[in-house]
């Protein structure tokens, strides 16, 4: 259906057809105005302000409607909702850590506040961005929907019709649903806490009524880029994409400090960039360089800080900028562990990142979906690189074609607003999916998906093992697609001791860089004992000891870094042993107070070891 088809349908009937369009990325360097801040809140667990008695959807001017303002004129009207105070909640923020009366909740909670239009020009239009919200959001403004959204950990955004928005007082309602489904992504089934709510930034973007919506500027990935550093000349490859095709215009980049200045003709909606840039310093982990890069239509103009480098894989090598590069990382929920609540700001990405930079690490695998878009950006101006993917997490269903679409969406949504930050070098689809052809046939196609959309970075997911004469053989069919082979192994936590790395045996079948991206064993912080008492610091710090000593003598020569599990400790509600977990996954190198175990060093120090190493 046309956008003109879909603008009359809206005009003639009021209602909205879920008309969901692109998101416009990198928000933060155009003018907006942020919706941050107090809303009001109802609970509604039979969503009665969504559906009527015969369980179906309200229509639009309802009045028991959740997203109409009540008006009560004379004594004998009624209502049975309402938003007023002390109801009240914070976005960005979820709701379990908010109020105890949320502190288990999945369902269905409505938020609402109110906000006046900014001043607009003629030519100008209004956005609604919302950063992430989980899992699914309906979003109302005065009286009228503006779409629907699946998803907790991408953002999306509603053009907002002219004739909707109000000078004052526009009457905001979003209903949020994080109740878990077998058909959603992820699926019921994880292991780690279904934080509801609006979780991340909301802001009203001005744009002009034709804009640049999406943009791709980077190295040009087919360069020898140790000969272009050598000449000092490298070649720039790129795109823009407008929001509405145009019969003519000029498109403009600019990078100041290179005295760079580009223009590029553009007919229809898109165009593409390929340009020479010289006497450039490459971004890299030790010296994480970005340049202004300004992006001009129509006399707008948008601002993004941007890093160039080259990330690739030859052979059994990871190559960053030509240069063999060994991935010192760590792996990172999105949670403050001493507020019991979901990582929202610039605040939290800098806690976060100190403790990456304290562990020595130069990786962080933002596990296991997107991250807020603060932890990318900070990674680009610490250079740290970022794994980042989406959460097809264990046993979704594999079969099911509208499942794979809901992927797909998530997959564009998470490129798309990443694909220029230095630091991401993996895109990931996924983690433990249990091998089989319909599951194999799933992720390939993810991983195509992923390479169609971005031939800059790496594509991977973490892989299954199979265990064939005491050898423990990565062979995962799904390996044959990714750029590199990546492993969860938990040997001497999960089935053994940690002594059982002494005699472990490593092979992979395929010839490419092989990475763990994930290992650990758990410890309640302050717990003290001897080495061999699980759950104990030093039954951890000797975990880690057996696991260093193992990469350093038995891992096979292409064995290029690893992410362990976990930086922090992160609410799990499969962890329920009542002295040691209490409803916590205790994996994390630092406990739920922010203390650091003993396990942190040992990892600390072997980080050093490396990088003395590489600086040598």
């Amino acid at each position: 259906m046309n956008k003109l088809l879909l603008a009359l349908t809206y005009l003639i009937t009021g209602v909205c057809l879920y008309a969901q369009e692109d998101i416009i990325i990198n928000t933060q360097g155009r003018n907006s105005i942020s919706l941050n801040g107090t809303w009001h809140y109802i609970i509604d667990p039979y969503e009665t302000g969504f559906y009527d008695y015969r369980f179906k959807e309200r229509n639009e001017g309802d009045g028991g409607a959740y997203w109409n303002r009540p008006v009560l004129t004379k004594k004998t009207d009624w209502t049975e909702h309402g938003y007023k105070d002390p109801y009240t909640i914070q976005v960005p923020g979820d709701w379990n850590s908010q109020d105890r009366i949320f502190e288990y909740y999945e369902g269905t909670v409505w938020y609402q506040r109110e906000f006046d239009a900014p001043a607009l020009k003629d030519d100008e239009s209004v956005y609604l961005y919302f950063g992430a919200v989980n899992y699914e959001a309906h979003v109302y403004l005065n009286g009228k929907k503006l779409g629907m959204h699946k998803g907790g950990f991408t953002p999306f955004n509603f053009k907002i019709p002219k004739e909707v928005l109000m000078e004052e007082g526009n009457y905001l309602v979003v209903k949020v649903d994080n109740k878990r489904h077998p058909e959603e992504i992820p699926t019921v089934n994880t292991d780690w806490w279904n934080f509801g709510g609006i979780t991340r930034d909301v802001k009203l973007v001005v744009v002009p009524e034709t804009f640049i919506r999406q943009y791709h500027v980077q190295l040009d990935p087919e360069q020898d880029v140790v000969k272009a550093s050598s000449k000092k000349r490298f070649q720039i490859k790129g795109w823009i994409k407008l929001n509405n095709p145009v019969s003519e215009g000029i498109v403009t980049l600019e990078i100041p400090e290179l005295k760079l200045k580009e223009e590029v003709r553009v007919t229809g909606d898109s165009v593409s960039l390929a340009f020479e840039a010289r006497k450039m310093k490459l971004w890299s982990t030790s010296s994480p360089k970005l340049y202004e890069v300004n992006l001009t239509f129509n006399d707008h103009t948008i601002k993004d800080k941007i890093g160039f480098r080259k990330i690739a894989v030859e052979g059994e090598k990871i190559l960053l900028n030509g240069k063999q590069l060994f991935l010192r990382g760590i792996s990172i929920h999105e949670e403050i562990p001493q507020e019991v609540r979901r990582a929202n700001s610039a605040a939290d990405a800098t806690q976060l990142f100190g403790w990456v930079k304290e562990l020595n690490a130069n990786m962080v695998r933002l596990a296991h979906y997107p991250h807020n878009e603060y932890m990318p950006r900070l990674a680009d101006s610490l250079g740290i690189l970022v794994w980042t993917e989406i959460p097809v997490y264990w046993t979704i269903d594999f079969g099911n074609k509208e499942v794979l679409k809901k992927a797909e969406k998530q997959l564009e949504e998470m490129i798309s607003r990443d694909r220029n930050r230095a630091s991401v070098i993996i895109w990931s689809v996924g983690n433990e999916t249990p091998v089989s052809e319909t599951r194999t046939n799933f992720m390939s196609t993810l991983v195509k998906k992923a390479r169609s959309m971005d031939a800059t970075r790496l594509i991977s997911a973490a892989l299954e093992v199979s265990y064939n004469a005491g050898v423990n053989y990565v062979d995962d069919p799904l390996g044959a697609y990714t750029d590199i082979v990546s492993l969860n192994e938990y040997l001497g936590w999960y089935g053994a001791l940690p002594d059982a790395c002494q005699t472990a045996k490593w092979e992979t079948k395929y010839k490419k860089p092989f990475f763990i991206s994930e290992t650990g064993a758990g410890a309640k912080g302050g717990f003290h004992d001897v080495k061999e008492m699980r759950f104990s610091e030093e039954f951890q710090e000797w975990y880690y000891k057996e696991q260093v000593n193992m990469f350093k003598t038995r891992f096979p020569a292409n064995f290029s870094g690893l992410s362990p599990w976990i930086l922090a400790d992160f609410r799990s509600p499969r962890r329920n042993n009542p002295e040691y977990q209490e409803g916590w996954n205790r994996k994390g190198l630092i406990d739920d107070k922010g203390n650091k175990k003993l396990a942190f060093y040992i990892l600390q120090d072997y980080y050093k070891e490396m990088m003395e190493k590489e600086n040598n």
